[in-house]
């Protein structure tokens, strides 16, 4: 047993699962910004309501959370006593989003940070206790809201202060997905996953997250494609979470330096969740919610209808905090991969 344990890991960061994980369920929803951008009818759920019938931006979050964990658990056949972990974070201070959603149900739970990587790494930890033999269904969950996110990080929105053109919008939405160690009629598995390593290139500003972002990115999908052995082509898109236009750019730049060139089929969520220059989302979209809800709207389905055979999903996240940018901090970032395959 120990030596086929030894034999899923192929290099420092990256496993290949020795069974499949399989995507059971999935689910996402979101708010009335995402509704109208080119993904909008690909969500279980559009809610206009920024509140989400709450009082609070932080109450709202955890109630999309509970909506996006309970359409995930029905489309995957399941009841919560069937989840034996649950992977789950948010941005909130404490993972508050998070301990509000899932305080009356008893799921074994995991609180992860990853910034806007965390569904990342949610469902690489996720899969990995299937793997392991540890369960037999888990659970991945995040969430964001654009006015939670900007009360905590930046500035409250009654100052009404101007974005610069570097800016992104955070998502509001939250998504789900159910993975199991049984088919039950999936044609969608999670082959491996490559872990990153906290990336910090001395970028102090808080309003342009893809430049912060793009070298952990960057980072993760050279070590990946050495790794695994293969190339950028092996893939039918390799979809990075919130770098937005800069941070696009800015990736392709560093890999096309090092010789590897994936223009061709790179995607970004931050990207494709908005109509950049009709909803005025500047640079794009990010926040947990952002590659989450693309995720769970768009690309699972692309693989499901045989579109896509093969992705590399790569949420990124910049690890800043109230705290840390106000003593004049740089921001880290970190960049998680999965690879999804449909079978």
């Amino acid at each position: 047993m120990a030596e086929n344990r030894f034999n899923k890991d192929i290099g420092r960061h990256s496993v290949v699962f020795e069974t499949p994980v399989y995507v059971r369920g999935y689910a996402c929803v979101g708010g009335k910004k995402e509704g109208e951008g080119p993904m909008g009818e690909c969500f279980d759920l559009i809610e206009q309501d920024p509140y989400f019938g709450q009082n609070t931006w932080e109450k709202a979050e955890s109630r999309m959370q509970e909506l996006a964990m309970t359409y995930a658990l029905h489309k995957a056949q399941c009841e919560v006593k069937d989840i034996k972990y649950l992977f789950a974070g948010d941005l909130l201070g404490q993972l508050m989003a998070t301990s509000f959603s899932v305080n009356k149900i008893e799921i074994p739970l995991f609180g992860v940070y990853g910034a806007c990587s965390t569904f990342g790494e949610a469902i690489g930890l996720a899969s990995m206790a299937i793997d392991g033999g540890f369960a037999g269904n888990t659970m991945a969950l995040t969430s964001s809201h654009f006015s939670g996110a900007e009360k905590q990080f930046r500035f409250p929105l009654d100052y009404g202060n101007q974005r610069p053109r570097s800016s992104t919008w955070t998502v509001t939405g939250a998504a789900g997905i159910v993975l199991s160690n049984s088919r039950h009629g999936s044609n969608v598995c999670i082959k491996g996953i490559t872990t990153g390593h906290i990336e910090d290139y001395g970028i102090k500003d808080s309003m342009n997250m893809g430049a912060c972002m793009a070298p952990a990115a960057a980072s993760l999908i050279e070590c990946h494609l050495d790794e695994w052995d293969v190339t950028p082509d092996y893939y039918d898109k390799i979809v990075t979470g919130d770098l937005g236009k800069i941070g696009k750019k800015i990736l392709i730049d560093m890999l096309m330096a090092k010789g590897i060139n994936i223009a061709g089929n790179h995607m970004d969520c931050g990207i494709e969740i908005y109509d950049c220059k009709e909803q005025d989302s500047h640079c794009g979209g990010s926040g947990c919610a952002c590659s989450a809800c693309v995720l769970c709207s768009f690309l699972l389905k692309k693989l499901e209808r045989g579109e896509y055979k093969r992705i590399l999903f790569v949420p990124t996240g910049a690890l800043l905090s109230g705290t840390s940018f106000n003593e004049g901090s740089s921001i880290p970032a970190i960049a998680h991969g999965v690879v999804f395959e449909r079978i």
